[in-house]
Formats: structure tokens, sequence, C-alpha cells
């Protein structure tokens, strides 16, 4: 749901509640949610990449679905594509100014996953017993 409120300087604006089916922010919810895109931006943290340092950086990721997901995140504004004219041909990926600002809610997730995972796969153990 968004509720119509007014700003500082008077004007309409929207607040989002990501609950709500007809709110817009679940479309960033939901990429951010992809299942290749927070180890893309992890990835890309250190600085820009060409795909093939990308893909073994992120590991098993198909190239099909490597590029999907850069498509994607180049589209929302999340990474950059730079191609270079050379021969060969070379191309390099970065994350931007709005794709580094994710950087410090994932760190936040990914220090979760990590100091939690033991927890969550014995819990996984015992629901299959």
């Amino acid at each position: 749901m968004s509720t119509s409120l007014l700003d500082e300087d008077g004007a309409h604006a929207t607040a989002m509640d990501v609950l709500s089916p007809d709110c817009p922010s679940r479309v960033v919810f939901g990429r951010i949610g992809e299942r290749w895109t927070m180890f893309v931006i992890l990835a890309l943290e250190p600085g820009p990449m060409r795909f093939t340092a990308l893909k073994a950086r992120v590991g098993v990721v198909t190239p099909k679905v490597l590029t999907e997901t850069l498509r994607a995140l180049e589209g929302d504004g999340l990474v950059s594509r730079r191609a270079f004219d050379e021969s060969p041909p070379r191309v390099e990926y970065a994350l931007t100014p709005l794709g580094r600002s994710l950087l410090e809610p994932i760190a936040a997730m990914r220090a979760w996953a990590e100091a939690h995972v033991p927890e969550v796969l014995a819990s996984r153990d015992r629901a299959l017993s």
C-alpha cells in the first residue's frame, strides 16, 4: 500500500509499504532477492571487473544467468557496463553509486548468514529427520 503524504515542500509524496501488494518498492525487493544479485554486488565491491573474473568470483553461476543478472542490474541502475574500444573487445562491470549503497545492508545480511548458518543447518537437519 502506498499512502499520499505532503513532503517538506508541500508537494505530494508517497509513503512506501513493501508489504502491500500494490507497492512499487516490491520491484526493488524482488531484484535484490533474486538468486545471484547479492553475490554479484558483493563480488563487484572491490571495483570494476571483467565478465570472466566476475564469474570466477561469484562461483557456479552459468554465463547465461550471469549475463541476465548483469543486464537486469544495469537496467535498474545498480551496475554499469563499460565497453572499451580495443581488440579484442574488453568489457568491465562496476557498481554505480546506487549499487554501492546496497553494500552496507548486504554486508549486514552476509554477517547474519555467516554467524547463524550452523543454527539454520541444524534446524534443517532436525526437520529432515
